[in-house]
């Protein structure tokens, strides 16, 4: 319980536009599950991930890709409650330089180009 309680003020800070230090940041704070257009993602703490992130975030339904692993790299703290990793694209399942930044304790934006030039964004929803 206190766990969850730090990791909610973690995001309501980072909402906020309070930075953390560097090295603050603590993937688990993305743990739910999220809404993309017509993909639903489950994001929770795992050590399967092969890379190394501590983190999985698995497409679990959608028009593709259902079953893919989205995150994977480590995440780097970029300063002012931005966070980059590679991210796997739902839709295409192409990789993502993403940026992701908590817009609020229920909003998620991810925003990135692949290493050939190709960009998207977006926001994910937190489903309760």
């Amino acid at each position: 319980m206190r766990r969850g309680k730090i990791i909610a003020g973690a995001a309501l800070l980072t909402a906020l536009g309070v930075s953390l230090p560097a090295g603050a940041f603590d993937a688990s704070a993305l743990a739910g599950t999220w809404k993309w257009m017509n993909f639903t993602m489950v994001a929770k703490p795992c050590t399967t991930n092969p890379s190394g992130a501590g983190m999985c975030m698995t497409v679990v339904s959608g028009p593709k890709n259902v079953g893919m692993e989205m995150i994977r790299s480590k995440f780097q703290d970029k300063g002012g409650g931005v966070f980059a990793a590679r991210i796997a694209h739902p839709a295409s399942g192409e990789i993502y330089n993403t940026k992701i930044r908590m817009k609020g304790p229920d909003t998620m934006s991810m925003n990135g180009c692949t290493d050939a030039g190709s960009c998207a964004s977006g926001d994910f929803i937190r489903q309760k």
